[in-house]
């Protein structure tokens, strides 16, 4: 599965997550960064995305939302044509249990994964770039790869929360935050979709990108380029982490619930009242993992 056969599937994921309207501008540094990826597959994924109809381009400013993204994913992906996205993301999946139950080394070579899960060159390639691009893995010098250890443990999520309790709070008070309007709208609606039912049926990876996203925005609003920056590094970290913890996903009413609070307070900008809800909000997010270190221990 090539680069821009993976990017445009993650595209098309975020505009249906934002809610992104027609006409909407899709620049692809905007979209790079928000992938975290590099220009060149967001480019080949902007193309085909407009060659298969589903984006505009105007000469000299890029790639616009050209209708509508109404059809279920898997409609999509095969009107894409890349089908095949999601066997890399199956194995991605399992190689992430595997590494979790201790099943895999830490040091491993491509030949490894691929004998191991029976992939193709091109579902090697595919895996292992977004396993790289989302951190929990990356080449060693020389030869072979190298599975991050911060990951391997329970304990790493709850630090990764107790790292974001004392920032994400702090954000919200610096002296220059504004939030935009536009943010304020995407996120309510992604957090309304997932009250009408998303919760049931969204991936994990609609999950975790939705929950990623909300908390990383209100952060981007304060301007401030070092909790910005961070707050990105350790979104990062925990993904790995972060799947198995939605196996059990009772919680997540109450999380929309408490984001939109949030997102509430900070319209009328009572920002001293929405910095102590949401350090409120990651408190009782912490205590729900700490009852969860039976499955993160032990995934059956």
């Amino acid at each position: 599965m090539s680069a821009e056969a993976l990017a445009s599937k993650q595209i098309v994921e975020l505009i249906k997550s934002q809610n992104w309207e027609v006409g909407t501008h899709l620049p692809a540094q905007m979209l790079a960064d928000r992938l975290r990826v590099s220009r060149q597959p967001i480019n080949g994924a902007l193309a085909l995305l407009h060659e298969k109809g589903f984006l505009t381009r105007e000469r000299n400013r890029g790639y616009f939302i050209a209708r509508p993204f109404i059809e279920p994913m898997a409609d999509i992906v095969n009107a894409l044509g890349v089908g095949e996205t999601d066997a890399v993301t199956s194995v991605y999946f399992r190689i992430a249990e595997d590494l979790l139950k201790g099943e895999l080394p830490l040091e491993f070579s491509e030949q490894l994964i691929k004998s191991r899960y029976k992939l193709t060159a091109a579902q090697l390639s595919g895996v292992l770039g977004r396993i790289s691009q989302e951190g929990w893995a990356e080449r060693k010098p020389g030869y072979g790869w190298m599975f991050s250890s911060m990951l391997s443990t329970p304990d790493s999520l709850l630090q990764s929360y107790r790292l974001r309790l004392a920032l994400e709070p702090a954000a919200l008070l610096e002296p220059n935050y504004r939030l935009d309007p536009g943010a304020v709208a995407r996120c309510r609606a992604a957090e309304q979709h997932l009250l009408d039912g998303g919760i049931e049926t969204d991936t994990a990876d609609q999950l975790h990108d939705r929950g990623v996203r909300f908390h990383e925005t209100l952060v981007e609003a304060s301007g401030n380029v070092f909790f910005i920056d961070t707050i990105r590094r350790v979104n990062r970290v925990r993904r790995l982490l972060s799947y198995r913890s939605m196996q059990d996903r009772s919680r997540y009413k109450q999380h929309c619930s408490q984001h939109l609070h949030i997102i509430a307070l900070l319209e009328r900008e009572k920002n001293e009242e929405a910095s102590a809800f949401m350090a409120e909000h990651l408190r009782s997010t912490v205590k729900n993992i700490e009852k969860l270190k039976a499955i993160l221990d032990n995934p059956k």
